[in-house]
């Protein structure tokens, strides 16, 4: 290659990702072991099976299509896309046949794969840029931009914080031995057991309230002073959810506990030692809000807190839990004053939520998805009860911008609001049933999650339905063909699959061809593989530990996952910064290469794991 062209075509390298991370030094060189080629309209490049070809390609200019051995689309790329990074490695056989081919005149760089790797083992730090698996590329995408005294102590783990200097003792123990006990580990708190199971707690300050002050005889057994069934927390719970109950029960310390194990302990001298959980002073400031306009002046620091986490680059599933937290809190905080507006209930009940609430995914576009689970004796005039409180719960909700659900999926809906027995009845109709508007209800209440009231009345609920599927020969093919009958947009940057009218022309909602059609899939793993979670990983997670889904899949899964989720919260961010309203629909010329390449990884990754599930699916039904 004539030496004149190599500035130009560093200079080329220099734009985009990821060269652009590279240092000066090594875009030159990388540049010097180009190779250009030319390819008319139709010509092709084929990779796997015999054929040996070894380089990273980069269309300069022109665009290409992938395609798999069987004709299904994987990619279109453009000018600036690189594509060769599955064959990268040298002596690992690809488990991937495709073939490229120009679908105009393209102007490719060749970087041989040889020459690469013997640069990147001089600049090692900047490999993991080029690593030929896409989990790994993903993973880079995801800087954590706050360090761990930036990000506050509400991001973190309570085994990051809690002590474990804690007393375990049977609760027939004197309470003499067991403050011996609490002055030898210098602890503030003992955790009390019967037959290994956790019945009750004691503190210090209580042994002062509870004995000293009341007189009480030091070698009485210590249950007869214990708080009985305390709050506990597990070690890998926010400290936000910790503080927040903490907070809202008025206690000074939660045992750590893992099952019936306990760990350690979790004080509120922990806590202020550490001073920057916005998200717990907002949810203590809803709880003792009197009115709804009070609560309504709080949503300027639920976007503050949104904002910080966002900018922060705070794991999209950690900002999910906080904003949920959140959104408990009014929502519980709202029935509380609409309880005191109407009344005392007439009959046993439970306030229910679903969608992204129920799953803990809340973001700032999260709507209202909720219902209501009446007693079995309820009665025509009950219900007029509760369709008031309802109407003014889900009003009251929206004017603290949780919007209304656009599909009516609201316990203000007569529809879901309902007995226990009718919602069963419901339940063994949609499972026994999935045309589309059952299996559309069944998806939705799919998952849900107790919030206010009766929380066994949820249980029994879900119990019931995860039973009705589980007989059912039908109801889980219905969901694999509904998930699989939307694409991701693996053609995007060619202006395919993007909205075609009305005001959002030309943009890709993220939601609904993206991120849907994961939570899509997580629904089905879950269920197959008999998950009680509600969340996305954690569904998906849960079918990797029963041997559904292999270790490099759920890997795959997450790594995109977590961008498409960090994607679409940027996306709002700046919209929000921008004074505008936040949505779910992104112009497509305002990515980088950066953006467009892990978006392409991401797509390709959801359209293999439709292909693998109807396969599987296929097979097993």
């Amino acid at each position: 290659m004539p030496q004149t062209l190599i500035p130009n075509i560093r200079d080329f390298l220099a734009t985009i990702d990821p060269f652009d991370k590279l240092p000066r030094e090594l875009q030159r060189k990388i540049a010097c072991c180009i190779q250009i080629t030319y390819l008319g309209k139709g010509e092709q490049i084929q990779f796997g099976g015999e054929h040996k070809l070894r380089y990273l390609y980069v269309i300069r200019t022109g665009s290409m299509e992938q395609r798999k051995h069987n004709g299904m689309l994987r990619a279109k790329l453009g000018p600036e896309d690189l594509f060769g990074f599955t064959f990268l490695e040298e002596h690992k056989e690809s488990k991937e046949d495709y073939n490229a081919v120009a679908i105009e005149n393209t102007l490719l760089y060749l970087i041989p794969h040889s020459d690469l790797l013997n640069l990147l083992e001089e600049y090692p730090d900047f490999a993991e840029h080029f690593a030929s698996s896409v989990q790994v590329r993903l993973h880079s995408a995801l800087d954590v931009v706050w360090s761990d005294s930036e990000k506050g102590i509400f991001v973190k783990k309570v085994s990051d914080v809690a002590s474990d200097k804690i007393v375990v003792a049977d609760s027939s123990t004197p309470i003499r031995k067991v403050a011996e006990q609490i002055m030898a580990v210098c602890s503030p708190t003992a955790v009390l057991t019967e037959n290994g199971e956790i019945v009750g707690l004691i503190t210090d300050r209580d042994m002062t309230k509870r004995v000293i002050v009341a007189g009480l005889d030091y070698n009485r057994p210590v249950k007869e002073i214990m708080t009985p069934k305390p709050f506990t927390v597990g070690p890998n719970d926010l400290v936000l959810k910790a503080s927040s109950i903490m907070m809202q029960n008025n206690i000074r310390s939660l045992p750590v506990v893992e099952g019936n194990k306990v760990l350690g302990v979790l004080t509120t001298t922990h806590l202020v030692r550490n001073n920057r959980i916005q998200a717990v002073f907002l949810i203590e400031k809803i709880k003792y809000a009197n009115t709804l306009d009070d609560l309504v002046k709080l949503t300027p620091e639920r976007q503050a807190i949104f904002e910080a986490l966002v900018e922060g680059k705070v794991s999209g599933d950690i900002i999910g839990h906080v904003m949920t937290m959140i959104m408990d809190a009014y929502n519980r905080r709202l029935l509380v004053i609409a309880e005191e507006k109407f009344g005392k209930p007439p009959c046993d009940y439970a306030w229910i939520v679903a969608g992204s609430h129920a799953r803990n995914e809340v973001h700032m576009l999260s709507d209202q998805d909720n219902a209501i689970i009446l007693a079995n004796e309820a009665t025509a005039a009950d219900k007029v009860y509760f369709k008031g409180l309802a109407m003014w719960v889900c009003n009251a909700l929206d004017a603290c911008a949780y919007p209304l659900c656009t599909g009516k999926f609201m316990a203000v809906n007569p529809k879901w609001c309902m007995t226990l027995r009718a919602w069963k009845a419901s339940y063994s109709k949609w499972v026994a049933n999935p045309e589309y508007e059952g299996l559309l209800n069944a998806t939705v209440f799919l998952e849900t999650r107790w919030l206010h009231g009766n929380e066994s009345f949820n249980k029994e609920l879900q119990e019931h339905l995860f039973s009705r599927i589980k007989e059912s020969h039908v109801f889980l093919s219905s969901m694999v063909r509904d998930s699989i009958s939307t694409n991701p947009p693996l053609g995007i940057f060619n202006s395919l699959v993007l909205e075609k009218s009305g005001e959002n022309s030309k943009t890709l909602n993220i939601k609904k061809f993206a991120i849907n059609l994961l939570v899509d899939l997580a629904r089905i793993y879950g269920l197959f593989s008999g998950s009680e979670k509600a969340e996305t990983m954690a569904r998906f997670t849960h079918s990797y530990e029963d041997g559904v889904l292999s270790e490099d899949m759920l890997k795959n899964i997450q790594g995109s996952f977590q961008f498409l989720t960090q994607v679409r919260l940027t996306h709002q961010l700046t919209a929000l910064k921008e004074g505008r309203v936040p949505d779910n629909n992104i112009e497509p010329n305002s990515f980088g290469s950066f953006e467009r390449k892990h978006l392409k990884d991401a797509f390709r990754i959801i359209a293999d794991l439709q292909d693998y599930t109807k396969l599987k699916f296929d097979q097993s039904n």
